[in-house]
């Protein structure tokens, strides 16, 4: 190809592909652009190539909105999620200026270092809920209000529990606690279905802690319409990584 069918190549990328967000090789093959002639555009400084296969325009400060968009697309159920998701949804305590991100997926997955050195964030990989023969899967990810289309995040009620499930390993139990406090009118029979769902004992028993004591859900009603993995009889207690301990009996 000589110099001017290039250029009128990477004109028409500049003109096609939107700024904002990373994008692939593949969108790059779409516009008749190979992998040899975008690594001689990076070269050229027409783009920026940020990993093996992923590039952006010179310039685009992207922001963390196009940026997850783009890994939505290689990371199966990639989404915001605890607390990352409450804080959309106005359910906040204590941000600091750069609050870091918790992101969830169906997938094992390690965030690219091109998207954690812009915005601070940790993958969670877990087993959370039993979707079989259920559609909450896709239905408790929802676009929040004022986000560009497309952007994924938990509802509140699925949020709080991913939020749970990580008490005593990446997420304080004060934080948590603060954070569950500010919960307002959550949809009872959606948590009953999360709930029974719900693969780890240690979540379900401190979310019927935190609800008896706070009055958020009628506990005992919760417990009487749906079957829910509260494990043996006995307590639950272990001791977490800042020293507190928590015990937790089998219905809150």
């Amino acid at each position: 190809m000589d110099r001017n069918s290039r250029h009128q190549v990477i004109k028409r990328v500049q003109a096609d592909i939107p700024r904002g967000a990373p994008f692939d090789l593949a969108t790059l093959a779409s516009l008749g652009v190979s992998p040899q002639l975008a690594a001689r555009y990076a070269e050229g400084g027409w783009l920026v190539r940020l990993a093996q296969g992923v590039y952006a325009f010179p310039n685009d400060d992207f922001a963390v909105q196009g940026a997850l968009k783009f890994l939505q697309q290689r990371v199966p159920g990639l989404h915001l999620g605890g607390k990352s998701a409450l804080a959309l949804q106005g359910v906040r305590h204590n941000l600091g200026g750069r609050e870091m991100l918790v992101l969830w997926g169906d997938a094992r997955f390690a965030l690219p270092a091109w998207f954690t050195s812009r915005f601070p964030a940790r993958y969670v990989h877990a087993s959370l809920f039993d979707w079989q023969g259920t559609a909450l899967a896709s239905t408790t990810l929802i676009t929040p209000p004022g986000a560009p289309d497309g952007l994924r995040a938990s509802v509140s009620e699925r949020a709080v529990l991913e939020l749970l499930f990580e008490v005593g390993t990446q997420q304080s139990p004060e934080e948590a606690r603060n954070l569950f406090d500010g919960l307002r009118s959550p949809r009872k029979e959606l948590l009953g279905q999360l709930l029974s769902r719900c693969t780890s004992v240690k979540t379900v028993r401190l979310f019927l802690t935190w609800a008896r004591e706070t009055g958020v859900v009628d506990v005992d009603d919760l417990l009487a319409r749906h079957a829910l993995r509260t494990g043996s009889d006995r307590r639950w207690m272990s001791r977490l990584a800042d020293g507190t301990l928590l015990s937790l009996k089998p219905h809150g």
